[in-house]
């Protein structure tokens, strides 16, 4: 069987409320033991723990896992650099403010230049 490498090539993610580590690990393709120790790393993912510390994942921590998934093993990003990664997107500092911010200051040193220059 083929693995996945992208986030798009994963399967559907079906209409349950819950989903179990195992579901979750074949939905994401991420082993469980991968699983336990992101929950750790990210302070994002949070399943809910019921009868005998088993773990229940929703809709949005599949979606968190695809993501976490992505900036690893796609983007090229350390544990580190992909927690630091959601944190910003989560304060408005992700990739499309980043541009808006470089937009502004190419602006203004252009503004700069032609002061300068006349």
């Amino acid at each position: 069987m083929l693995e996945p490498s992208h986030n798009d090539e994963l399967p559907a993610i079906p209409g349950k409320r819950y989903f179990t580590i195992g579901e979750v690990s074949e939905l994401c393709n991420v082993k469980p033991h991968v699983l336990r120790y992101w929950e750790q790393e990210f302070p994002q993912l949070k399943p809910v723990k019921r009868r005998g510390n088993r773990r229940y994942y929703q809709h949005m921590d599949v979606l968190t896992i695809r993501q976490i998934r992505s900036l690893l093993y796609e983007q090229g990003y350390t544990i580190g650099g992909a927690r630091q990664r959601m944190v910003d997107e989560e304060e408005g500092n992700g990739p499309a403010n980043v541009n808006l911010d470089l937009k502004e200051m190419i602006e203004d040193l252009e503004d700069l230049l032609k002061v300068l220059s006349d």
